[in-house]
């Protein structure tokens, strides 16, 4: 949630930053509804203390017809306003609860396509024959069987097999170590997060629809782990030598994704269940801007181990993830795609995500809390990893050779 006292002391400026991120909210209904709760609720703690104090006068005993009179009024008016207020409140806090995070100044306006590429690595591989792409490679190996998942699950799942099974498990392990060595501690959460959980990472009430729900325990698989991590320290209040508190998490994904599956988005690159291996700190305000370049760095250098070509975006504000201040992507090139996807978003959610959690530090015994940064990366997503993979390093006769870095894996099957 974004910091009320900063919408009361400058409204102008937080509804021009609120509505180059998402120009649909409605910045002067939150302030109005905003004001009203507070006024309302200064009127009805007002009634309420005038009636226990006229309580106290009648339990002496000797009450004036006027006083009963005003006590009676005061209890119609009391019910009236206290309905009204929780009311007011009720639509206050949802409507607060959608309103996006403010992006930072050096993040530029627009959508999709005004993202600013800010560096690049390598260069595109060339072919001297007709490159195909990952569906048509890897359904000729035999290594994935989407009509099997569809019949067990639905579509859009995927059933992986033969030595993509060895990919995946090559990739994650790989991936855990390089973070353990950049410096996050590996954990595994649960896969089912309960709704408060979603609430705090931002996730809902706004993209509600996209998450899978366990109805009869009022449990949800999990989108991301982000969301597991974010939670990790709810309602909680850290020391400052605690920060920063880094960790890096492989899980299970699950999203509805809903819209249309076209056809450059078939195959793997748009799955509702999918492995990822994710970054997740905790920091100090004035340590967030250089832990968000050692999450980029951390998730690039997988990218360069596999020798990828990719490239480092700086998205545009309505590109921007709900939570997030700032955002750079890395794409990476698949050949068969003829285009980048993004692997990995890494995302400065400033103490957007701490507020609704309330996850606190304090710097020295008896100094007031503030609020924990946090920040996010996906290091990496699977599915577009191993597209491109596939598709960069197939050879003539459909068949892919694997880069070394993989093959050499003890984890490789």
């Amino acid at each position: 949630m974004i910091d009320l006292a900063r919408l009361r002391e400058d409204t102008d400026a937080v509804r021009a930053f609120i509505n180059r991120k998402d120009p649909d909210f409605d910045v002067d209904r939150l302030v109005e509804l905003d004001k009203s709760v507070r006024e309302l609720g200064f009127r009805v703690e007002d009634l309420r203390r005038e009636k226990n104090t006229l309580a106290k006068s009648a339990s002496s005993g000797q009450v004036s017809n006027e006083v009963r009179e005003r006590s009676r009024k005061v209890g119609r008016e009391l019910k009236e306003e206290d309905k009204e207020l929780k009311k007011l409140t009720k639509e206050f806090k949802d409507l607060y609860l959608t309103c996006p995070n403010v992006p930072f100044d050096d993040v530029q306006e627009g959508g999709k396509e005004s993202n600013i590429p800010v560096r690049e690595f390598g260069e595109k591989p060339t072919f001297d024959f007709e490159v195909k792409n990952h569906v048509e490679l890897l359904t000729k190996l035999g290594w994935i069987d989407s009509e099997a998942a569809t019949r067990m699950t639905a579509s859009h799942f995927m059933f992986y097999r033969g030595e993509l099974v060895s990919l995946i498990y090559a990739l994650t392990t790989m991936m855990l170590k390089n973070n353990k060595e950049h410096g996050f501690e590996p954990v595994l959460p649960p896969y089912m997060v309960n709704e408060q959980a979603l609430i705090t990472a931002g996730n809902f009430p706004k993209f509600k629809d996209d998450v899978f729900s366990i109805e009869k325990d009022g449990l949800y698989a999990s989108p991301t782990s982000e969301v597991n991590l974010t939670n990790v320290y709810r309602d909680q209040i850290l020391s400052a030598d605690q920060l920063p508190t880094r960790m890096t998490a492989w899980t299970s994904c699950f999203r509805r994704e809903a819209g249309g599956y076209g056809a450059a988005e078939r195959g793997m690159i748009r799955i509702h269940e999918f492995e990822k291996v994710e970054l997740y700190s905790f920091v100090e305000p004035e340590n967030a801007a250089d832990e968000h370049e050692r999450m980029i760095a951390c998730a690039e250098s997988i990218l360069q181990k596999l020798g990828l070509h990719y490239r480092v975006s700086r998205l545009a504000a309505q590109d921007c993830s709900f939570a997030s201040a700032k955002t750079y992507d890395i794409e990476v090139w698949m050949p068969g795609q003829k285009a980048y996807y993004e692997v990995s978003s890494a995302s400065n959610c400033t103490d957007f995500q701490a507020r609704r959690g309330s996850i606190r530090y304090r710097k020295n015994e008896g100094d007031k809390t503030k609020l924990v940064y946090t920040l996010n990366a996906s290091s990496l997503a699977l599915p577009r990893l191993i597209v491109a993979i596939v598709e960069t390093y197939q050879q003539a006769d459909g068949s892919i050779v694997f880069p070394e870095s993989l093959k050499k894996s003890s984890f490789w099957l």
